[in-house]
């Protein structure tokens, strides 16, 4: 299934049913007086989380959403019909922020979590109800008030505990497949991982807690280089964050590596850098990698930060690993919002720097397209016969 975490959609809610003008013609009731009924309410929209849904791939390809207007009054006293609401379904960890201004509407966590998106609109009253003694044929009534309408963006946010950053090719994926039962993509080449996984890892006593791995970071990710700038935002919600050194990298310092990687959290947004952090020094099964990994362990020793020295290939170090993330997730307090979603950019200011972010897959497909010979003869005439039509 195709991982989608945005979405932006128009939503519009119902109107109100107008009230009706109608008068009692019956036999025996000569003077029946005002009958015009009341029209229905129009319908809402809510959100509802489900459980079993993990993207907003639904919305990918439905972007309006229109809930039923009111059905207006009608004689002899009869009200019209309330629509029924519109139920949209999205996963758990879903964020709701106005398109125009940024702003977050609402943060969506638990399961089976309603939410009014948009109110529908009221129904008119009908000309029964502004009788009175000195009006006692009233040829008015209300219209409807209309729905709301709104244009949203959604956006999904992993509910993990603990999540895995480090360089393409780290071992990320392999020390997900080796903690749980999740079994992502592992191959021998950078950005395997294309999308997050989430897998519950199990402790002691009982006591389970998600871990997830995003795909591999770059210099220039918090810019939009590579594909792990589109994820960051999933380490909202995790606690704490396992940073991996890939202590076999060939001709790399794994000092500047571990500093490029915090770089780019701060960059894409400092409450990301504030999170508890365990470092790992992966694949010291491989020869000279070991002693490299002691080499990181001894510096960062100076900055008072210990380095677990593992092998996720082995499973060599990582009892010592998870004893010391249930330590750090102990120590943590309440996961924080980022702080891009507690101070959005003006509208003025929203899409300016995209394509810096832009996605690097959109661009080489631009750039595939403007490569592509041009349209043969025989399309060209497909072409004008149709505008001819």
């Amino acid at each position: 299934m195709q991982f989608i975490d945005e979405a932006e959609i128009l939503v519009k809610a119902g109107d109100g049913g107008a009230g009706a003008v109608a008068f009692r013609r019956e036999k025996y009731a000569p003077r029946g007086g005002p009958s015009g009924g009341d029209g229905g309410n129009g319908g809402d929209i809510v959100l509802e989380t489900d459980e079993r849904l993990t993207t907003l791939l639904d919305f990918r390809f439905k972007r309006e959403y229109r809930a039923r207007n009111g059905e207006p009054g009608r004689g002899r006293d009869q009200n019209g019909h309330a629509a029924a609401e519109l139920l949209l379904k999205v996963p758990p960890g879903t964020l709701v922020k106005d398109t125009g201004s940024g702003e977050l509407l609402a943060d969506l966590r638990e399961s089976g979590r309603r939410w009014v998106l948009v109110k529908g609109g009221r129904g008119g009253l009908g000309n029964m109800n502004f009788a009175t003694s000195t009006l006692q044929a009233p040829r008015f009534a209300q219209p409807g008030t209309e729905g709301e309408e709104k244009r949203v963006k959604l956006e999904l946010r992993l509910l993990a505990d603990v999540g895995l950053v480090g360089f393409p090719n780290a071992g990320k994926s392999t020390l997900v497949s080796r903690l749980s039962r999740a079994r992502p993509k592992i191959a021998d080449y950078p950005f395997t991982t294309l999308q997050p996984h989430l897998g519950v890892v199990q402790y002691k006593d009982g006591r389970s807690f998600v871990l997830t791995d995003l795909p591999g970071l770059i210099e220039g990710a918090h810019a939009g280089a590579g594909l792990g700038h589109r994820f960051l935002k999933h380490m909202q919600r995790c606690r704490a964050i396992v940073h991996l050194v890939d202590a076999a990298a060939p001709g790399r310092d794994l000092l500047a590596d571990f500093d490029a990687i915090n770089r780019e959290l701060e960059l894409f947004d400092p409450a990301l850098r504030r999170k508890a952090q365990v470092v790992a020094a992966n694949k010291i099964d491989v020869p000279e990698a070991r002693e490299r990994a002691r080499e990181l362990a001894k510096k960062l020793k100076r900055r008072k930060v210990p380095v677990h020295l593992i092998s996720g290939a082995t499973g060599e170090g990582l009892d010592e690993l998870l004893d010391a993330m249930v330590r750090a997730l102990d120590t943590a307090g309440l996961p924080q919002p980022l702080e891009r979603d507690l101070h959005p950019e003006p509208p003025g200011e929203i899409g300016r720097g995209r394509e810096q972010r832009e996605d690097e897959r959109e661009i080489d497909r631009r750039e595939k397209a403007e490569r592509a010979p041009p349209e043969g003869r025989r399309a060209k005439e497909r072409a004008s016969r149709a505008r001819r039509k």
